[in-house]
């Protein structure tokens, strides 16, 4: 018996395609867009500066829309006044805070970003000395949001900017480079975060500029819990080869733009073959949760490395997983920036929501 299931569109593709379109020359329809908190907050705020966008259901994907965007050729609509600036609630959306941070300044007179407390912790100072370098006014209290930006349209330059927290930063100033006649300089590259900003510049190699349609594809790290069910050790799916899994994801990512779409050869985690450590720099992205939550199922102790990053995001995610997994009866070592998982019998344990996606496969 074999299931094959469809999964949502990526959020990060998604965000990243509706900044390309805002800045492109007509009509671009994002088919397989991922309708989500993120995204919404993106559509809603590119909708309060002025751009018009359209959102249709998606018949195919309850959790998708097809978003129309009707682009300005590189022009962004004008803020306020400095003491009434165009106000930019951005929840805790990270890519839509930093994008949005530099799209607002391809426009003239002030905007206002801002968001829940969360957002008002995580990291922004490098995203925002860059833009600074680039002749742009930028008053955030300690470099983060809330953040009074005046834009100053166009303006070619040079800047230099660290991803060494974020590679969201990098992103956000190549996105709008092309309208803004920017020249970035990247500091900090890492393994972990260059595969975001590659994601970033593949992107805009092949979006079109002048319009027309472009397809989101699935989500990588959401279809990594369809690949978990299919390694569950109980399941029918444990298998040699993770090609034979009974239980697929339709139309899986091959386009080398998502890290997560390694994930399925990783699987079964039993196998002999599993590295010594797996690492979100290395090996996965933002899956590597989904590979920390069926650790327990493994035969062997498996070890996670190089998680920082997981630190910064909407919650502390490495505390999150520990604890988590604690309540359900997992043996769970945290140090410095690994986890250890060891093989436990598990029991059910009410599960906190910001990491129980995981959880559900």
């Amino acid at each position: 018996m074999q299931a094959q299931v469809s999964v949502p569109g990526s959020k990060s593709l998604t965000n990243r395609a509706l900044t390309l379109a805002a800045l492109a020359d007509g009509e671009t329809s994002l088919n397989g867009a991922l309708w989500s908190e993120d995204t919404q907050v993106m559509v809603e705020c590119l909708q309060e500066l002025g751009f018009m966008v359209n959102v249709e259901e998606d018949p195919k994907e309850s959790c998708n829309r097809t978003i129309t965007v009707y682009g300005k050729g590189g022009a962004v609509p004008p803020g306020g006044t400095e003491t009434q600036p165009l106000e930019l609630y951005v929840g805790n959306a990270g890519t839509a805070a930093r994008f949005l941070a530099a799209l607002v300044c391809l426009g003239r007179g002030y905007y206002r970003l801002h968001g829940v407390p969360r957002m008002h912790e995580r990291p922004q100072a490098d995203l925002f000395r860059a833009l600074t370098q680039l002749g742009y006014r930028v008053d955030a209290a300690g470099g983060k949001l809330p953040a009074l930006i005046q834009g100053g349209g166009p303006r070619p330059g040079k800047c230099q900017v660290s991803i060494t927290e974020s590679s969201q930063f990098g992103s956000a100033l190549a996105l709008c480079s092309r309208a803004g006649g920017w020249q970035i300089e990247v500091t900090g590259e890492n393994a972990e975060e260059s595969a975001y900003l590659k994601m970033t510049f593949a992107l805009i190699k092949v979006f079109p500029q002048t319009g027309g349609v472009f397809h989101i594809e699935p989500d990588a790290s959401s279809g990594s819990y369809f690949w978990a069910a299919g390694a569950l050790p109980f399941s029918e799916a444990v298998v040699e080869s993770w090609r034979n899994v009974p239980i697929t994801v339709a139309q899986w990512p091959t386009s080398g733009f998502q890290p997560d779409e390694e994930f399925p050869r990783f699987m079964p985690l039993r196998g002999v073959h599993t590295p010594t450590y797996l690492s979100r720099a290395q090996h996965l992205g933002d899956s590597i949760m989904t590979a920390i939550v069926l650790a327990p199922f493994a035969d062997h102790p498996v070890r996670f490395g190089e998680l920082g990053r997981l630190r910064l995001q909407e919650c502390e995610r490495v505390l999150a997983l520990r604890t988590e997994l604690t309540k359900c009866g997992a043996k769970v070592i945290e140090k410095d920036d690994t986890l250890e998982i060891f093989p436990s019998n598990l029991h059910g344990a009410e599960i906190g929501w910001r990491c129980a996606s995981p959880f559900w496969g």
